[in-house]
């Protein structure tokens, strides 16, 4: 079991920044990819980025490209998620998610086994 636990949400003017963490506590977070998952209203979850368990490979939706980079640093169990540029466009809940799957950088939601609550995020224009 891994319990995961997101934070950094919150308004931010279009162009702004943010920083999403996600803690995760329970079984050894070291051994899991990553990956970051978006809900805005009204749509499906989304893809956002992956990292491998060693953080040495990372894969993002083409949407972030460029203006978002996943993070971790699995000595303090722990996921980031830097967003620049944002815009209203990205408005959503931000959920993190673990996979058993170590060295994958899946984008598909099956292949994760635990999610977070998510925290929202809301851009304004």
């Amino acid at each position: 079991q891994v319990h995961l636990i997101e934070s950094g949400g919150g308004l931010v003017q279009a162009g702004g920044s943010l920083r999403l963490s996600c803690a995760a506590s329970g079984a050894a977070f070291r051994n899991y990819a990553m990956g970051w998952f978006r809900q805005a209203p009204g749509k499906e979850r989304e893809f956002v980025a992956a990292i491998t368990r060693r953080g040495d490979s990372t894969n993002y939706a083409d949407s972030v490209k460029g203006r978002f980079t996943i993070s971790r640093n699995n000595a303090e169990n722990t996921v980031y998620l830097q967003m620049n540029s944002l815009s209203p466009e990205d408005t959503a809940i931000y959920s993190c998610a673990a996979s058993v799957f170590g060295d994958d950088l899946n984008n598909r939601l099956h292949r994760y086994d635990y999610f977070g609550q998510g925290t929202q995020v809301t851009v304004s224009s």
